[in-house]
Order: C-alpha cells, then sequence, then structure tokens
C-alpha cells in the first residue's frame, strides 16, 4: 500500500518525465515533422576529405533538430564510411556543414541526411586525385540572377547536371544577387513567366534574416539542387553576394541610409558561410577566403578574393572630367598606375606569389571573379568619356574598319584615324585593368617562376578567351572567362538585337589586341579540361533562359587550348 510519500516521489518522477519529453520537444522539435527543401550539397573537397551540407526545414520553429548523416561507398548505403549524429540549430539556420575526413584520394562517394523518418535525396561527391593524374576536367559558373526581369530560369546548372562529367564545379561568385525588383532593368517579364522574387523578398537585401531567405530562394530551384546533388562546388564570392561593386569598406549599392556597410557585410558572410559548402580558410578571420586545391601533379588551383579583403575603391572617369579642360588623362594615369593600388591586398599578394612559385603541377590555375586580360577599347567609345549621341554599334564598325586597316599597313590610314583606334583605355575599372600594379606583379610571379598559368574569371556576364601579357610584352598564360549563368550582358547594356551582338563580338576581337575570342549575347558555362599536353576550354550555351525550356546551342559552342612551356603559353584554336 502506498503512503503519501509514495504518491508524492511518484508523482515527482512522472511530473519529471513529463518535464524531460516537454523540454526535448522544445529543444529538438517534432523530428517527425521536417522536410528537406533545399537539398543536399558538397564541396571543398582534397584528397581525403569533402564538406556535406544541407538544411533542415521543421514544420514548426525549435531551437534545434536532430539529423543522422550517412556516407557510403555505393549509392545503396551498404558500404557505409561514415554515420553519425548532428545538429541543425536554429542560430545557424538550421543549416548542417560536416568536413567527412579520412576518405580515399580520387573516389565517388554518395552522402544523405535521416530526421525524424525522413530522409534527403541521395548526393554524389569526389575527393581530389593524388600522385601521377591523367585528366582534370572542371565546370565553371558564375552570375546567377533569380527573377527573368533581370536574370533568368537556372537552365544552365541544369544542363550541366544532364550532361557534365566534370571532377569539380567552381563558381566565380555572383551565386545570388542582393537587389529587389530592378526599376532599371528593362522589361519585365518575371511574373508572366512565374519567375519572380516572393513578396517577402521583393526587397534589396541588407540583414542577416534577408540574406539568409535569399540563398533559401535560390536554393529552392530544381536545376541548382540537381547540380548540387551531383558534384561537389568549389566557390568564392563576388560582389553580389554582398552588394553590387563592392570593395574592402564599400560598395556602389550600399549607402548610409542602409545603416553600417562592415555591418551589412559580416551579415552577408554569415549567411554565406551557413549556406555553401565550403570550408573556412581561417577560423579567426570570416573575410579570408582565397585558398587552393591540388588535383595531384597535374593542377594546382589557387581561388582568389579580388572583392572583399583587399580591394581598394574603384576609380571612375567621371571623377577626371573638367567641363572646361575634358578628361585629365595625366592625373588618371598617375593614380591608376599607383604601386600602392591594390585590388588583392597586401597578405592575400604575397601568399599567391609564394604558391605560385612553389608549384610543382603541370598547371597553375586562378580561380578569381573579374577579368585579367586587358580590354583596352578606344577612348571615344566609353561611355563615360566619349559622345554617347551616335550608336555605339555604328561608332565600333567605323572604329573596326579602321583597325583592320592599320593591321594590314593600309598607307591610306591617316594620322587622326591612327590616332583614334591607338588612343585606349581601360573599358572596365571594376576588373584588373584598374589595379595595373597589382596585376603585374601576379603575371610578373608567373612568369619568373615559368608556370603554365590559366586564369578563369567570370563576372562580366560574357563570354572571354584572352591572351595575357606582362607590360614588357611578354607571353605569360591564357585566360578562359565564363559566361553568366542567367544575368544579362553587354547585349543587354547597350540594347543590341542578336545579329548586332555577335558583330559587335567580332568588332571586339580586332579592336582589343590581346582578346581572342568573345560571346556577347548567350548564356551558359564552361568546361575546362587539362591533361598533361593541353588545357582547354568549351563554352557551353542554352538557347534561353526566360522559360524552363531550353536547349543547348550547339552551332554557337568555342573551343580553345593552349599548351604548356615556354613560348607555347597562348590561346590557339582546337583542331576538329
Amino acid at each position: 500500500m502506498f503512503s503519501r510519500k509514495h504518491l508524492f516521489y511518484a508523482f515527482a518522477v512522472l511530473f519529471l518525465a513529463v518535464l524531460l519529453v516537454v523540454i526535448g520537444f522544445a529543444i529538438y522539435g517534432d523530428s517527425g515533422r521536417v522536410s528537406f527543401d533545399h537539398g543536399v550539397a558538397s564541396g571543398d573537397p582534397l584528397a581525403d576529405r569533402v564538406i556535406i551540407w544541407t538544411r533542415v526545414t521543421p514544420e514548426t520553429p525549435r531551437r534545434r533538430v536532430k539529423v543522422r548523416v550517412e556516407v557510403a561507398s555505393d549509392d545503396k548505403f551498404k558500404s557505409l564510411v561514415h554515420s553519425s549524429a548532428e545538429i541543425a540549430a536554429a542560430k545557424s539556420d538550421y543549416t548542417v556543414k560536416i568536413d567527412i575526413k579520412g576518405l580515399l584520394a580520387g573516389t565517388v562517394y554518395y552522402y544523405r541526411f535521416r530526421s525524424g523518418g525522413v530522409t534527403s535525396v541521395v548526393g554524389r561527391t569526389k575527393t581530389l586525385p593524388e600522385g601521377e593524374v591523367d585528366s582534370v576536367k572542371l565546370a565553371v559558373f558564375s552570375c546567377a540572377n533569380y527573377p527573368t526581369s533581370h536574370g533568368g530560369y537556372f537552365n544552365v546548372y541544369g544542363h550541366a547536371a544532364g550532361a557534365a562529367e566534370v571532377d569539380a564545379v567552381v563558381h566565380l561568385g555572383d551565386y545570388i544577387y542582393e537587389y529587389g525588383k530592378a526599376p532599371d532593368s528593362g522589361t519585365d517579364d518575371s511574373e508572366e513567366t512565374g519567375r519572380d522574387l516572393p513578396e517577402y523578398s521583393n526587397k534589396e537585401i541588407l540583414t542577416l534574416d534577408d540574406y539568409r531567405r535569399r540563398y533559401a530562394l535560390y536554393r529552392t530551384d530544381s536545376q541548382l539542387q540537381a547540380l548540387h546533388a551531383t558534384h561537389p562546388f568549389i566557390t568564392v564570392w563576388d560582389d553580389h553576394e554582398v552588394a553590387n561593386d563592392a570593395y574592402i569598406s564599400g560598395a556602389q549599392n550600399h549607402d548610409e541610409s542602409e545603416g553600417s556597410f562592415d555591418t551589412r557585410k559580416a551579415a552577408a558572410l554569415q549567411a554565406y558561410y551557413e549556406w555553401m559548402p565550403v570550408r573556412p580558410a581561417n577560423r579567426n578571420d570570416s573575410e579570408q577566403i582565397y585558398r587552393s586545391f591540388s588535383f595531384g601533379n597535374l593542377v594546382e588551383l589557387f581561388m582568389l578574393d579580388t572583392r572583399l579583403v583587399g580591394r581598394d575603391k574603384q576609380l571612375s572617369y567621371k571623377d577626371y572630367l573638367d567641363p572646361d579642360t575634358g578628361f585629365d588623362g595625366r592625373r588618371f594615369s598617375e593614380d591608376i598606375g599607383s604601386p600602392d593600388r591594390t585590388l588583392l591586398g597586401r597578405d592575400q599578394l604575397a601568399w599567391i606569389k609564394g604558391k605560385l612559385s612553389g608549384s610543382t603541377a603541370t598547371w597553375q590555375v586562378l580561380g578569381q571573379q573579374v577579368l585579367m586580360g586587358r580590354m583596352n577599347i578606344p577612348a571615344e567609345i566609353i561611355p563615360d568619356l566619349g559622345d554617347r549621341t551616335p550608336k555605339v554599334a555604328g561608332l565600333i564598325d567605323n572604329l573596326t574598319e579602321i583597325k583592320v586597316r592599320v593591321l594590314q599597313d593600309d598607307p591610306s590610314v591617316t594620322r587622326d584615324e591612327r590616332g583614334r583606334v591607338n588612343t585606349v583605355l581601360p573599358y572596365n575599372l571594376d576588373a584588373w585593368d584598374g589595379y595595373p600594379a597589382e596585376r603585374e606583379a601576379v603575371l610578373g610571379a608567373a612568369y619568373k617562376a615559368g608556370k603554365n598559368l590559366v586564369v578563369l574569371a567570370g563576372d562580366t556576364h560574357n563570354g572571354w578567351a584572352s591572351n595575357l601579357r606582362d607590360a614588357g610584352g611578354n607571353q605569360v598564360g591564357v585566360e578562359f572567362a565564363t559566361p553568366s549563368v542567367s544575368s544579362g550582358g553587354l547585349e543587354t547594356y547597350l540594347k543590341l538585337e542578336p545579329e548586332q551582338a555577335e558583330e559587335f563580338a567580332r568588332d571586339l576581337e580586332v579592336l582589343v589586341d590581346d582578346l581572342v575570342y568573345s560571346n556577347t549575347k548567350d548564356r551558359g558555362y564552361m568546361i575546362v579540361s587539362f591533361t598533361p599536353r593541353r588545357a582547354q576550354s568549351r563554352w557551353i550555351y542554352v538557347n534561353t533562359v526566360k522559360h524552363p525550356e531550353f536547349s543547348e546551342r550547339t552551332s554557337v559552342s568555342k573551343m580553345l587550348k593552349v599548351l604548356p612551356g615556354a613560348g607555347k603559353r597562348r590561346l590557339v584554336p582546337v583542331d576538329n
């Protein structure tokens, strides 16, 4: 027979048990009511490890949700190589990111996540190879804007997910855009095609919650999810992960009314590290993202930050214009050529110079955001300097005709005509052209060490290929630049029809001395392949990003290669 004391103890135990259950639900949530709405991803592969990622979406908010992580050498998960219990916490936006270690080099693995009886899709990843390597293949992307008003569907990602057999995906930034609906973005067909920013995100993003929501929106895209689930990503940010034309202490698209730029940048980078499968290069410094990846003895890939860690504010031609005397070319030349002007910053510059010098791989590859190739064009067609009343296309046609005659040593070329095509200035001061002293330092390091330099670039939304020469005219290496996933390029800014854009691209190849190839009208990506005997880029384009139904534009695909060794490091056509 129970006494009152026994009954009290019984009720106390029952109360404590109920309390623990309530606390458990409060902390871990109802694990049966979750979903994996944002897919899975992997990234930053090394020879013995790789980051894997997912996000858990609880039906009702909880502080933490338990997640089971499984990695196997087969897609049926019969041969597990890793199994662990992890926590998706509200403080990290319910993202789960684990560095899986102890893996075999050059090996494919499969991974998945479980929570409350729900299983994520299966992801596929691959570690980097070691030792003697015969080939490496990379898919290269940049610049994906979501709404069709100034971007479009991620058909480019979808094409690569279904067709690209690569060792890794290299994403060179502008993975998201910070804009709301742009008032000056041209014809707004986003609502008609069903691809618009949702109401909660239809504004310029500023806060941590804003940036998290924008990543969450992008990661609902099925084509992006498919690419993440198929290949490991190696990524770096550009400006739009924070704000347009960002530099170390500000951005073109940030003003005082939007609060502290440092606070905004910190929020943007926190969301980036939460949502991207990237390993921090320095756990004590979230702004340091430059790092390297070795593909055995064949390729060493150096991911650089040309945007946030060391960039001085961009120059503007408008600041050198006087209404009475015109353009102050002398002051501009002094400022842009200053040896103190930096794009990478002192520490990163010293790092990459040391890495280039010490690399023993066949190919040294820079994965970075902006064009390194010289894009010097006749000064009169730079919008901030020239007469903006003539149609750009017609003016360029005229200058191209003169340049062709100059190249043919036509004796009828007048001094005035020769001056028009030889008086050149950098088109884009946001690129390496705006920081020539630091470009010389990087090219000089590669040339002095006798390295086979290949530069990968994004940012411009168009496809390019250039020979890279130093100021002394020495051929140092080549640059392959990827078109955008969805963002409009020069053809959009200049309002060119497709035929005009094709002609414009051919004109640029004549006017710009080091430019070998350009495409100024199509969206796409690059497949860059390396063997001991050559490095080769193939530009792949899709026919539309304004609708989810698309096809590859095989008629405009392009291939160029470069051979290793002194005297051979220049672009040449690929033999059919």
